[in-house]
């Protein structure tokens, strides 16, 4: 496959994956419609957003192969690198802060507050290591 089939491919994917998280939205609006439930209504909201996020990212990745290219140089990154660094240190103090505060509920039967601190333990994590995958960026582009 030439690159330009995979880059075709590749937008036809992501603008079928949009169709999807565009459903995925809609699917969340009618469970909030159905219910008065705080905690199901703040899951459906968390999954919206989320979903709105991932077609924006889709978006972007088809925009890229099909019109606007797109690059990252090593002086781009290197400006800004001190400043991902310390994002990365509250990041990873946030992680902690869950850490703990699961720590201390452990045998407790709060199951809610469980349950919505490990979302946050989890979504944390991926903040990180999308901020250090950048690294994996920077190392190589440099020699």
């Amino acid at each position: 496959m030439t690159i330009k089939e995979l880059q075709k491919k590749l937008a036809v994917t992501m603008r079928h994956w949009q169709k999807i998280e565009n459903s995925a939205t809609v699917s969340t609006g009618y469970v909030m419609e159905k219910t008065e439930n705080p905690i199901i209504r703040l899951v459906m909201e968390i999954i919206q957003r989320d979903s709105q996020m991932h077609y924006l990212v889709q978006q972007w990745i088809a925009d890229s192969v099909e019109s606007k290219t797109v690059s990252l140089t090593p002086d781009e990154l290197k400006k800004v690198w001190d400043l991902l660094e310390r994002h990365i240190k509250i990041e990873e103090e946030m992680v902690e802060l869950v850490k703990d505060a699961l720590a201390s509920l452990e045998g407790k039967k709060m199951y809610i507050q469980e349950y919505l601190l490990k979302y946050l333990q989890e979504d944390e994590i991926k903040h990180t290591n999308l901020l250090k995958a950048l690294e994996g960026l920077k190392k190589g582009m440099m020699p």
